[in-house]
């Protein structure tokens, strides 16, 4: 499995980190992700997409703080992802991060897996999650 590095970004606050894994694009936001630092995910989500990668797992085990920009951003790239015939999966939410999709309803829309491992191991079976349906 190829697990290189394809880029990174940073401000003070957040950095996203994106690699290669099989066809699926891992971008890892460490970090705030709020009004000021939602361009840092846009962007390499866009990226990734453009690339035509048939999955994109949002890595979230990093992520500190997540407001509605942020929120947004990832829906946005699921609006996007799910257009091309993808999907965007998110992995291994801190509890404050996963109480803000709670809370919006959000989670009722993503694939959420519990870490990054689970969310990789659809990779393997064409892409199901664990309904056995495409996430």
């Amino acid at each position: 499995m190829d697990r290189g590095t394809v880029g990174s970004t940073q401000s003070g606050r957040l950095l996203v980190e994106v690699r290669e894994v099989g066809s699926s694009a891992v971008v890892t936001p460490a970090g705030e992700l709020d009004h000021h630092t939602a361009d840092l995910l846009r962007e390499p989500l866009e990226e990734c997409l453009a690339k035509g990668f048939s999955r994109l797992v949002v890595d979230c085990a990093r992520l500190e703080f997540c407001d509605s920009t942020g929120l947004n951003v990832l829906l946005g790239a699921r609006l996007k992802a799910e257009a091309a015939g993808s999907g965007v999966h998110l992995a291994g939410m801190l509890p404050v991060v996963a109480r803000v999709f709670e809370i919006t309803g959000a989670d009722a829309v993503f694939t959420v897996h519990a870490t990054l491992d689970d969310a990789l191991a659809g990779e393997a079976d064409g892409g199901k999650d664990g309904t056995g349906e495409a996430g």
